[in-house]
C-alpha cells in the first residue's frame, strides 16, 4: 500500500477524527499497576482475562455510525507477536491493505505510524475496554451504586482515571456501570483536554464469546449530546496450536 493511498483512506476521518481516535486513544505510560477494586479484577476474568494467553489472533471490524458519517475498519491481530493487518477503502472506495508489526513501527510510513496504528489501538481499545482496566494501571475506585446515566436501572459504578501526564489523552475518565454479573452495562467518558467531544455515553450491549473471550459488539448512545453508534462485527478469534478460527455468537 502506498503512502498516499493511505492518507486517502484516513482523510475520510477528518470529520470524526476527535471522535474516533483524540478522544479514545488511551494507551498511557504507566509506571507500575496500581491496586484496582475486586470488582474491576472480576470484570475483567468475567471477560477472559485469565485466558487471553490462549489467544494466537484476533479478527474484527470495528463500525461507526454518526450523523452523516459511516465507516468501517477490518483489523487482523495476533496478540503475541503484535502483528497488525488492515483492511480498508480510500475515498473513491478502493480497497487498502497493510500489515505491519507494530514493534516496528518506526520503519512504517508516516500514514501508519500516524494515521493506521492510532486508529487501530482506538478500535482494538473498543473491544477489549475491561482488560485494558487491568493492563493499563489506571486510578480505579469503586463508587457503590447509582443510577446508569442512559436508563432507569442502577448499577455499581467504577471510576478508571488516567495519569495526567503520559500517554496520548492525559487526565481521562471512564465511568463504567457494572451489573451484578461483573458485565459493562453502560459507561461514560468525561475528556480529561480542553479539545471535543467532552462527554460520551453509550450503552454495552450485545453480548457475544469468541472463544475465551466475551466481547460487547453494539454501542448505542450519545457524542456530546448528539446520536452516535459503535459496533462490531465479524468477530473470531484463533486459539494457540488451532488453524480454525472461532465465530463470536
Amino acid at each position: 500500500m502506498s503512502s498516499t493511498q493511505a492518507r486517502r483512506e484516513m482523510s475520510r476521518l477528518d470529520v470524526i477524527r476527535l471522535f474516533a481516535v483524540s478522544m479514545l486513544l488511551i494507551v498511557p505510560a504507566t509506571s507500575g499497576a496500581q491496586q484496582i477494586p475486586p470488582i474491576a479484577e472480576q470484570m475483567a476474568k468475567t471477560y477472559g482475562l485469565d485466558s487471553f494467553g490462549q489467544i494466537q489472533a484476533i479478527r474484527y471490524t470495528w463500525n461507526a455510525e454518526l450523523p452523516g458519517v459511516k465507516l468501517s475498519r477490518r483489523w487482523e491481530w495476533s496478540p503475541k507477536t503484535d502483528m497488525v493487518s488492515y483492511e480498508g477503502k480510500d475515498n473513491e472506495g478502493n480497497p487498502v491493505k497493510v500489515t505491519y508489526q507494530r514493534s516496528q513501527l518506526s520503519g512504517q510510513s508516516d500514514a501508519v505510524k500516524n494515521e493506521i496504528d492510532p486508529a487501530f489501538i482506538n478500535d482494538q481499545y473498543w473491544l477489549i475496554l475491561p482488560l485494558h482496566v487491568v493492563w493499563d494501571g489506571p486510578t480505579v475506585t469503586d463508587e457503590g451504586t447509582q443510577k446508569l446515566p442512559l436508563g432507569d436501572a442502577s448499577a455499581e459504578r467504577l471510576v478508571v482515571k488516567y495519569p495526567s501526564e503520559g500517554g496520548y489523552d492525559r487526565g481521562d475518565t471512564w465511568d463504567l456501570y457494572v451489573g451484578p454479573d461483573k458485565q459493562i452495562k453502560e459507561i461514560a467518558y468525561h475528556r480529561g483536554g480542553n479539545k471535543p467531544p467532552k462527554l460520551v455515553i453509550a450503552t454495552w450491549a450485545g453480548y457475544k464469546k469468541a472463544g475465551p473471550l466475551l466481547i460487547s459488539t453494539d454501542h448505542r448512545g450519545t457524542l456530546d449530546g448528539k446520536p452516535m453508534q459503535l459496533s462490531f462485527s465479524d468477530v473470531s478469534v484463533k486459539l494457540t496450536g488451532s488453524e480454525s478460527w472461532i465465530n463470536a455468537q
